[in-house]
Order: structure tokens, then C-alpha cells, then sequence
């Protein structure tokens, strides 16, 4: 229950929400204890009328007023409270989503490289859902019931000690089953929601990867796959029902002795002139009422105790260390030491955890050089440029970028100053507009210079739409010349002095390539370039080639120098022409393509 406090006492904003569903709570309680003893009164003065000892009908025909107006009454206070209610849970689940998704931007690449994104969904809609169905279930049902109970122990306790003693020990003996059955319950249900989560986050993968799925005929594979994972929990859901429901018989069975003794003591001392006999309907009524909570709380504790396992689920998360500096925080800014050199590597060595990939590399990169990165798949070519964006921290010597250690500086100026085009255009679901002018705020003038200097306007306006077209999920409408092109256009709108190219043209067809290699052209201009090489034809122009081996650098020289060297790249050229399978799978092993 600790976590579900900790939600509560962090939304001060809902605060007058739950005051409201407190004193409606309250007032409910009182309209419903209310009616048992008009009830009372009315049936003592019918037997005093019977007997001829008093009473009249005008005084019966007001009592049943007051029966119809206290149930009037507390129909409008349980809506109204429920409405409360409603928001509340509708409230809570809006501000836990908004602080769940705000903690996604703002924890670590590293955290996203070891979940899948479907996990990461059907976690946040099933730990959310079950706190929010918890705080509804609260105010409707739990605490206007939890009020009723106390007041009717009060009560209980006027009029007979002995009874009120039986209606206490009820609820003890109800939790202390109940936690016997909790401990074991949980077990269950989290490895129920593990299964849930993994196929979860298959069926993400499978729907956002449907082409390859269907283009390999995976789509039984798949089905099994899914199935299995699904299948698992009925096996687990046996075992956890028929746990709870064999715990529960004894639940209800111990509770119904109770309550029988209960009847006992209101039959006995009726007969032996204790209690009238509006006065022993008035406590079979609350013994009723107490009795109902006790047969409803089985679902209650359901509900509380995925509330408590999906409460713990979204403080898992919730409690992840964020990067430093976080993006959100873009107010603090450090001037820049120096405009050259503008990236300094300083003998940084990094792993991902299983041994270093980079060591000891030490590099200067100066303002408007274009510099490319060679070497075997898997040699740190992109754990450099990532380190360069701060994606990862570095572990071991010192990153500068224009002369300020990266790691003390705001993620916000960072990654303001890189701009990128990847191998994967990476575009989302919207406008060519929406993906032009991603995170950042262009005119149509400007969206149409940027779509014409990466070689793009010219197919834009040819739809229907021009820069409004929707282009489907990850741009699934574009072809990939065209998906590359509106990325270079949105590395030409962010402007950024620092560019990286992850060889946007190595998928693509000749045609397309020339198309997007213009524009990218256009874009280096003026930039100092960092491009990680897939085709030895693109990097003939760069300043200097960087060839890492065995995460080392090997060679650092121009495109003449190292083809001269006898190194990777001069090995590399050699190869290029090769018709022979060995020689062609060394290239692939450097991820060069022809």
C-alpha cells in the first residue's frame, strides 16, 4: 500500500477532489444508517398501535417521509460522490500518464536498449489502469463502506457490548485470512503480467514490422509464438483461482459462524425483553449492512492488490535514474570555451557492459572538417558519434565539444548543436510539415527552402497535399529516396553547426541515391561532418579518414594518404572490384556495400 500512498500524497492537485469524496462519504454513511432507524421507530409504533399503547398514523405517514427523504437524500450524495468519484480516477489517470511519459524522455538510451516498446506500453496502461480502477473502486464503493462499518460498530456497541465484540473480531479474522492469501496471490500475478508484457511487446514488434512478417511467411511462427506466451497464464490463472477461491470458502465459511452468533445475541435478547422489536430490526439491518462489505471485499482486495502490484510496476519506472542534464531542462546554458577544435576525444575507452568496444581513442576533429569512420561491423564506429550526442555517458577519459567536457554540460545545448540523418530515416506518423519541422517551429517559406536545397520540393509538390500529406506510420507512404530527403530536409531546418551522417544513401537505388547525396551535399556545407562510411565512394572527398580497429584507431589521414598506407582502407579499395566470395564477405564484415 506504501506506493498507492505515495500516488495520493504526490497529487496535491486532486486534494479537493478527495475532500469531496470524503465528506460525501460522510453524509452518505449518515443517510444510510439513517433509514434503519426510522424503520425502528416506525415498527415500535406500529406495535404500540397494535397493542393500543400509543402511536398514530400521522405520526407513520411522516415516518415513511423521512424514509423516502433520507433515501432521496442519499441517492444524490452517492451520484454526486460517485461523479467525484469518476474524475478523480479519470484525473489521476491523466496526471500518472503525463509524469510516466515526461519519465520515458527523460531516462537513458541505455534503459530503452534493454526493453521492448511494446513492453514498455502494456506496462504503462496495466499499471496505470489498476491504480486508477483502485481510486474509483475507493471512492465509490471502499471508503463510504469503511465509514458505514464504523459508524454501525458504534452503534452495535450502544446497544450491546457482546455484539459489537462480534462485529470487530469479523473484519480481523476477514484480513488475516485475506493477507495468507495475498502473499502467494502476487506471486502469480506478477509472472501472469511478465507473460502479458513480453507477448505485448512481440505483438508491437510484429504489427510495426508486418512487411517482413508476411514477406517470410512468419505469420504461423508468429501466431505460436504468441499463443504460447497467452496459453502460459492460463496455467498460472488455474492455480492463482483456485487458491483464492479455496482460501474464500474459508473466508465465508469462518465469517458466517460469526455472523450466525451475532443473530443470536439479537434473538435472545429480544426475547428476554432487552431489545423492542423495532430496536432488534434496527440491528439485523446494520448487521446486514456490515455483512455486505465483508462479502464485497473479496473484490475489493482483488482490486487493492492490483492496485499495490501495478502501483509497484509504475515506481519500477518511475524511480529509474534520469539522464543528467535532462533535455526537459533546456534553461541552463554554459558558454562555449572555444569554437576549435570542436569535438576532443581525450582517452576514452566505453563499453556496453560486456567489455570495452572504444579504448583509448584519442581524436581532434576541427570546425568545418568532414571526417569519416571505417572499420569492421561492431568496431565503435556509432558508439563514437552516440558519445558525441551523449546517448551514453562516457565511462572512462573525456569527450569535449567546443572545449567543454560533455558530461558538464546540459543535454539541451548538446543536442542542440548535433544534427543527424541516419541509415533510417526514422520519420513518424503525420505531415511531411510535421516531420520537417520536428521539434522545432518553420514557416512555409522556410520549409520549402529547406525541401529545395535537400532535393525534395520537387516530389512534394507533386502531392496531393504538398507539405500536408499525411505519409503514414514511419513514413510508410514515401519510397526511401524520398524518406531520405525529408530527413536531410530536417537537419537542414534544424541548422546545427555539428553533423552526422550515418550513410543515409547506403539503401538506397542509384537514382535515389543521387537524389539524397545532393542534398546532403547541400547540407554539409559550412558543417564540420562526421560520416560513418557504408560505401567507399562517398568518403573519397572527406578531409580525413578515421579506421578503427579492434575498437583502437588504426590510421587517421586524408583519402590519398591512407590509400597509399597499406591499412584497412587502402586493403578495402582493393577489395572493392573483387569478384571473389571471400573478398566480397570481408567488405560486408566492414559494413562497406558496392
Amino acid at each position: 500500500m506504501r506506493n498507492i500512498w505515495r500516488i495520493i500524497s504526490t497529487t496535491r492537485e486532486l486534494w479537493p477532489l478527495f475532500v469531496g469524496v470524503t465528506i460525501g462519504a460522510v453524509a452518505i454513511t449518515g443517510t444510510t444508517i439513517l433509514g434503519p432507524f426510522i424503520i425502528a421507530r416506525a415498527i415500535d409504533t406500529v406495535v404500540a398501535m397494535v397493542q393500543g399503547s400509543g402511536g398514530s398514523l400521522t405520526e407513520l405517514v411522516w415516518l415513511a417521509v423521512a424514509v423516502l427523504g433520507a433515501s432521496l437524500a442519499n441517492s444524490i450524495l452517492t451520484n454526486v460522490t460517485g461523479y467525484w468519484g469518476d474524475m478523480t480516477s479519470a484525473r489521476l489517470r491523466v496526471i500518472l500518464s503525463q509524469r510516466y511519459y515526461e519519465k520515458l524522455m527523460r531516462l537513458p538510451q541505455s534503459y530503452y536498449d534493454n526493453e521492448l516498446t511494446g513492453t514498455i506500453i502494456s506496462r504503462l496502461n496495466r499499471s496505470i489502469t489498476a491504480v486508477t480502477d483502485f481510486a474509483k473502486s475507493f471512492s465509490n464503493s471502499l471508503f463510504p463502506m469503511l465509514i458505514t462499518i464504523f459508524a454501525v460498530l458504534v452503534i452495535s456497541a450502544i446497544h450491546s457490548p457482546w455484539l459489537a465484540v462480534m462485529l470487530v473480531v469479523i473484519y480481523p479474522v476477514f484480513l488475516l485470512l485475506t493477507a495468507m492469501t495475498s502473499k502467494r496471490w502476487q506471486v502469480w500475478e506478477h509472472s501472469k503480467n511478465e507473460a502479458y508484457d513480453i507477448a505485448g511487446g512481440r505483438f508491437a514488434e510484429v504489427v510495426g514490422q508486418m512487411r517482413v512478417v508476411k514477406s517470410f511467411l512468419a505469420e504461423r511462427h508468429e501466431l505460436e509464438r504468441f499463443d504460447e506466451l497467452y496459453t502460459s497464464t492460463i496455467g498460472t490463472t488455474a492455480a492463482q483461482s483456485r487458491f483464492w477461491h479455496l482460501m474464500d470458502i474459508a473466508r465465508r465459511g469462518t465469517l458466517d459462524l460469526l455472523f450466525f452468533g451475532t443473530f443470536v445475541i439479537i434473538f435472545v435478547q429480544t426475547a428476554n425483553g432487552t431489545f423492542s422489536v423495532g430496536v432488534m430490526v434496527l440491528l439485523i439491518q446494520l448487521v446486514e449492512m456490515a455483512r455486505h462489505p465483508v462479502a464485497s471485499m473479496s473484490w475489493l482486495v482483488d482490486t487493492t492488490q492490483r492496485a499495490i502490484t501495478g502501483s509497484r510496476e509504475y515506481f519500477t519506472v518511475m524511480d529509474e535514474p534520469d539522464e543528467p542534464f535532462t533535455t526537459l531542462d533546456t534553461g541552463r546554458q554554459l558558454p562555449w570555451l572555444a569554437e576549435d577544435p570542436v569535438v576532443e576525444f581525450d582517452k576514452v575507452s566505453f563499453g556496453y557492459g560486456d567489455g570495452d568496444v572504444l579504448k583509448d581513442i584519442n581524436l581532434t576533429i576541427h570546425k568545418g572538417e568532414r571526417v569519416a569512420f571505417v572499420g569492421e561491423s561492431g568496431g565503435g564506429k556509432t558508439t563514437l558519434v552516440n558519445l558525441i550526442m551523449r546517448l551514453y555517458p562516457v565511462e572512462r577519459g573525456a569527450v569535449l565539444l567546443r572545449g567543454n567536457p560533455i558530461d558538464t554540460l546540459p543535454l539541451s545545448q548538446v543536442r542542440s548543436t548535433v544534427g543527424t540523418v541516419f541509415q533510417d530515416a526514422s520519420l513518424f506518423s503525420g505531415t511531411i510539415r510535421d516531420n520537417m519541422a520536428y521539434g522545432l517551429e518553420a514557416t512555409d517559406e522556410q520549409l520549402r527552402e529547406a525541401a529545395r536545397r535537400a532535393n525534395a520540393l520537387g516530389f512534394i509538390s507533386k502531392l496531393p497535399k504538398g507539405f500536408d500529406t499525411e505519409i503514414g506510420e514511419r513514413g510508410i507512404k514515401l519510397s526511401g529516396g524520398q524518406k531520405q530527403r525529408i530527413s536531410v530536409a530536417r537537419a537542414l531546418l534544424k541548422d546545427a553547426p555539428i553533423l552526422i551522417l550515418d550513410e543515409a544513401t547506403s539503401a538506397l537505388d542509384t537514382k535515389a541515391e543521387r537524389a539524397v547525396q545532393a542534398g546532403l551535399d547541400e547540407l554539409m556545407v559550412g558543417r564540420t561532418t562526421l560520416i560513418i562510411a557504408h560505401r567507399l565512394s562517398t568518403i573519397s572527398a572527406v578531409d580525413r579518414i578515421v579506421t578503427l580497429r579492434d575498437g583502437r584507431i588504426d590510421e587517421v589521414g586524408s583519402p590519398a594518404e591512407l590509400a597509399a598506407s597499406g591499412g584497412i582502407y587502402a586493403e578495402l579499395l582493393a577489395l572493392q572490384g573483387s569478384e571473389r566470395k571471400a573478398d566480397k564477405a570481408k567488405l560486408r564484415r566492414f559494413d562497406i556495400i558496392r
